[in-house]
């Protein structure tokens, strides 16, 4: 039977006295273990849940959930933790189960909280504190460390969708068991991967416009122009037996455009000028038929005879 957190309704009474038949309770570390085993009980997270094996109380299995406003944000990573004899004095070692994109899988990862740094490790700190640090260590650079990769946000986005649909496969039965019931409660806390935001420009499809047959957005005068030319495309369209009809039709659809005051004072303009430009041709059109007349008189009178006695007396 696996060790289970309060939500599986299991008091810590009943754990305790089987821990107390399978294990030596005067071991310092399994002492430890077990304080940190109730602390998490009494007091569980979301962003991870962790428990340990039944026969084996020095490896826990465990899921953190993704940091929000990262690419892994809505993820779910499973891992192993391995707690030296010598626990809390000495650290512990982690192995992330799931891919992430971040640190490779099954292979014991370098963190300053980890056995590959046991200079800065504190005997305060608990697994607790460790995997709250691990979050902590997902969105940012791996910088060559050991077991850390260093994959774009696009890919690790799709490895945090893919890590929810179901957990790793590991170990034996038991720890699979485990580990599955890890997940279902990750699950159940975790929120959805976040979408990419589409583009604005993508907002609009352009396949409803066709589909619904209408015409898109366009500025009141452009709107205009088409409405004014409606008769003359009604005209071109038909043939010359139809042109009288068509243009009553259009006449009666299409009212005239409203024209602007200022262009109906410059038409009262040239109505005014038109009379006088009127005289002025009238006149210089009778002043060369005059003209046109005298030289045809001078001709004539040449011609007859009389020209001489019109220029002596001139």
């Amino acid at each position: 039977m696996l060790i289970r957190l309060r939500i599986d309704q299991l008091s810590y009474t009943e754990e305790e006295t089987e821990m107390a038949e399978k294990h030596n309770m005067k071991n310092p570390s399994v002492k430890r273990i077990l304080q940190e085993l109730k602390e998490m009980q009494s007091n569980p997270s979301d962003d991870f849940m962790s428990l340990p094996l039944e026969e084996n109380l020095f490896e826990w299995q465990f899921a953190i959930r993704g940091p929000n406003d990262t690419e892994f944000e809505g993820g779910i990573y499973h891992g192993r933790i391995q707690l030296p004899s010598e626990y809390p004095f000495k650290p512990p070692s982690f192995m992330l189960l799931t891919p992430n994109g971040r640190f490779e899988t099954q292979t014991k990862i370098c963190l300053s909280i980890s056995n590959h740094h046991p200079e800065h490790w504190q005997p305060s700190w608990s697994v607790r504190t460790a995997l709250t640090a691990l979050i902590a260590f997902m969105p940012t650079s791996p910088n060559g460390a050991l077991g850390s990769l260093d994959y774009k946000k696009e890919e690790r986005r799709v490895l945090a969708v893919k890590s929810r649909e179901s957990s790793p496969k590991f170990g034996s039965p038991d720890r699979q068991k485990l580990i599955d019931e890890i997940h279902e409660y990750m699950i159940g806390k975790a929120p959805p991967v976040p979408q990419p935001n589409l583009p604005e420009s993508a907002e609009p499809p352009s396949v409803d416009t066709e589909n619904s047959g209408e015409a898109p957005a366009s500025p009141p005068a452009e709107i205009t122009e088409p409405e004014e030319q409606q008769p003359e495309a009604l005209l071109n369209n038909n043939t010359e037996g139809d042109i009288p009809r068509v243009a009553e039709q259009a006449a009666l659809v299409a009212p005239p455009p409203p024209v602007p005051a200022v262009v109906h004072h410059h038409h009262q303009q040239t109505v005014v000028q038109k009379p006088a430009d009127d005289r002025l041709f009238t006149w210089a059109a009778v002043g060369l038929t005059l003209a046109i007349v005298v030289l045809l008189l001078k001709k004539f009178m040449k011609a007859s005879g009389h020209g001489a006695v019109f220029m002596g007396e001139s």
